[in-house]
């Protein structure tokens, strides 16, 4: 692997989508050890079972756009997830005007059990070909394809001993290359890895107190759904979800955690009781109350809001795991406002896979994906505040003769939602 390549780092300011500008910092990546290195700096996290395709653009190898998708445990599916991966990226490249010239693929898992990295490289090398006949086809070679497992390295394309060799070669050690040097310098975060970062948004996986907080959830349902039967009551509930809504935001900002990452959404966890919780996500299912909530995204409320969603999202256990999807969306909607952009994909991403027709999920996925400037909607939401002004406290009306999905679903004894 002699080829060149061109990462050009964001400068970490607020709204600089992964594209950067003509200020960014760029570095020139020339070797498989130094790709493998960018990787985490180049999605802002280190990818976990991930196939992770980006596009190189022109003779000096500039980056472009990015693409990671899960890797299928069943075999069988490689084929269709190498062919729709290649055409998502090549395509999306198109769209944007610039065909790529080429791709650098990573294959990323790590060994469990008694697997090793160079088992995990070895197996996975058929995907490598599906991918490398899968780009061909689409008339963009695959310059180079590494597996990245176990804390080492292989190359799919180098077959030179001496920089390549079978047993894989040793990841430099977090924080001391180049390419982290440089991303220092840019104010660019690497925030841990996938499933790190999806731990913070996902529920536990069972136990007493996902036990508890699923018959909080059946006590909210049961005392939520007459009400918003009731057009009488419907925006009595809608005012009262907002407000309790502020209310914990309120305690969370006076109550700040001492340290972040998990240990701080213990703390946050804490601050809510289960009660509480059940009856905030119940009420974020109405689409014009979750729309009012997506309205604090900058300056004081976004941290407090972040915290709630995401302490909102790690609630919604069992059978009300679809529901995760109203305050995903918010939490992928503040990160990505306050310009987290890995961390926004991430939280979006999720939201559809607990509900794959959400549509505000849909929207936000797509433009955070696109890199549209998320300016736009933030104005548009500034504005729809400010015109609610005077009905401060009241939620929004509601055309009649349409009931919130929370109503709708009533039958199957939880509320849902409604994009």
């Amino acid at each position: 692997m002699t080829n060149n390549h061109e990462s050009r780092i964001p400068s970490g300011r607020p709204g600089v989508g992964p594209s950067g500008s003509t200020d960014d910092a760029r570095i020139t990546l020339r070797s498989p050890a130094e790709l493998a290195d960018a990787l985490p700096y180049m999605l802002g996290f280190h990818p976990t079972d991930s196939l992770v395709m980006v596009a190189v653009h022109g003779g000096g190898g500039r980056f472009g756009g990015r693409l990671r998708v899960g890797i299928p445990d069943d075999a069988d599916e490689w084929e269709d997830t190498a062919r729709q991966a290649a055409e998502c990226l090549v395509r999306g490249s198109e769209r944007r005007g610039d065909k790529p010239d080429g791709i650098v693929v990573y294959l990323c898992q790590d060994p469990s059990g008694e697997d090793s990295g160079q088992r995990v490289m070895t197996r996975l090398r058929p995907l490598a070909q599906r991918i490398r006949l899968a780009c061909g086809s689409l008339d963009v070679p695959v310059l180079e394809a590494l597996c990245l497992s176990g804390g080492r390295y292989w190359s799919y394309c180098c077959p030179d001993e001496r920089c390549c060799p079978a047993e894989g070669s040793v990841l430099a050690a977090a924080g001391t290359s180049v390419m982290a040097a440089a991303a220092t310098f840019a104010g660019l975060q690497v925030r841990g890895s996938l499933r790190q970062i999806e731990g913070r948004l996902t529920p536990p996986a069972g136990g007493p107190v996902a036990t508890e907080m699923e018959e909080a959830l059946d006590r909210a349902a049961a005392a939520l759904v007459p009400k918003i039967l009731d057009g009488a009551t419907r925006e009595e509930v809608g005012a009262e979800t907002l407000a309790l809504a502020r209310a914990l935001m309120q305690r969370m900002t006076l109550a700040p955690p001492a340290e972040g990452g998990p240990r701080a959404d213990d703390w946050d966890d804490a601050l809510l009781g289960h009660d509480e919780a059940a009856a905030l996500i119940l009420g974020l299912q109405d689409r014009e109350i979750r729309d009012i909530a997506a309205e604090w995204m900058e300056e004081e409320e976004a941290a407090p809001a972040l915290r709630l969603w995401r302490a909102l999202a790690r609630r919604c256990v069992g059978a009300y795991g679809e529901h995760a999807a109203a305050p995903l969306t918010l939490a992928g909607w503040v990160s990505w406002s306050t310009g987290d952009e890995p961390t926004a994909r991430i939280a979006l991403g999720l939201a559809l896979r607990a509900d794959s027709d959400y549509r505000f999920a849909q929207l936000l996925h797509h433009a955070c994906n696109e890199g549209i400037d998320p300016e736009g909607l933030r104005h548009c939401l500034r504005e729809e505040r400010r015109r609610r002004e005077p009905k401060r406290g009241r939620a929004s009306s509601r055309p009649p003769g349409r009931r919130p999905r929370t109503a709708r679903r009533a039958s199957r004894r939880t509320a849902g939602s409604d994009q």
